[in-house]
């Protein structure tokens, strides 16, 4: 079956340049040239997401919050922004790499194929998850060990361990968090999520000695590497 990539740009011209050239590296291709059209093609549940950032009205970094909100596919930003900051808050939106214009179809299709080999890794992963120090989470039986010791950790507590864990590197802000560990739907608060990384980081140093979950000031939390 044929990966599916959805590009998103307001240049009509590029989207059907990449889309072509894409299709040529056998993949199949569906195009967006605004917002709108980007989320009604999400009902298509394409495979990975080429995301201008510059684009008029709803920009590409909004627009990215609300794909993470339905999709779990690697996003890549086609951006000609450089700066840190920007890298900064694209990652912690959702997205997953940058390509920076002006670039060659051959690097932006490795990176593609490469976004692609890394998620069907993960999708296919084991469901145990572990850390090179002996900590140990098994997803089946949603148990959290310690070399020989088992910590006891809310329903909740281990929902967000799980989420973390299985993105470790990445920063999440806590409104991303909380939209993907409680629910769009949830009645509450983004501001229970640190009250929650609190008790799991005094669980986990109780017997680790060690800090798992790191804190990236002005961005959110993510697990360590």
């Amino acid at each position: 079956m044929k990966y599916k990539i959805l590009i998103v740009d307001d240049e009509i011209m590029l989207t059907d340049l990449l889309a072509a050239h894409l299709q040529d590296s056998g993949y199949e291709t569906l195009t967006a040239n605004d917002g709108g059209t980007a989320l009604e093609q999400l009902q298509k549940r394409p495979d990975l997401i080429l995301l201008d950032i510059n684009m008029p009205g709803v920009n590409g970094l909004e627009l990215c919050r609300n794909i993470r909100s339905h999709v779990a596919c690697p996003i890549l930003f086609l951006t000609a922004r450089v700066t840190e900051q920007d890298k900064i808050n694209g990652l912690s939106l959702g997205g997953d790499d940058y390509i920076t214009k002006p670039f060659s179809l051959k690097e932006l299709t490795a990176r593609v194929a490469a976004h692609l080999r890394r998620d069907e890794r993960n999708r296919s992963r084991a469901s145990v998850l572990t850390n090179a120090d002996g900590l140990l989470v098994d997803l089946t039986q949603r148990r959290v060990f310690y070399r020989e010791t088992e910590l006891f950790f809310s329903r909740r507590e281990f929902d967000l361990i799980e989420y973390l864990m299985t993105n470790r590197g990445q920063i999440f802000g806590r409104e991303r968090i909380y939209e993907a560990v409680w629910g769009l739907d949830a009645q509450g608060d983004s501001g229970v999520v640190k009250e929650h990384i609190r008790k799991i980081r005094a669980k986990l140093r109780e017997t680790t000695q060690q800090e798992y979950i790191e804190t990236v000031w002005g961005v959110g939390y993510k697990w360590k590497d």
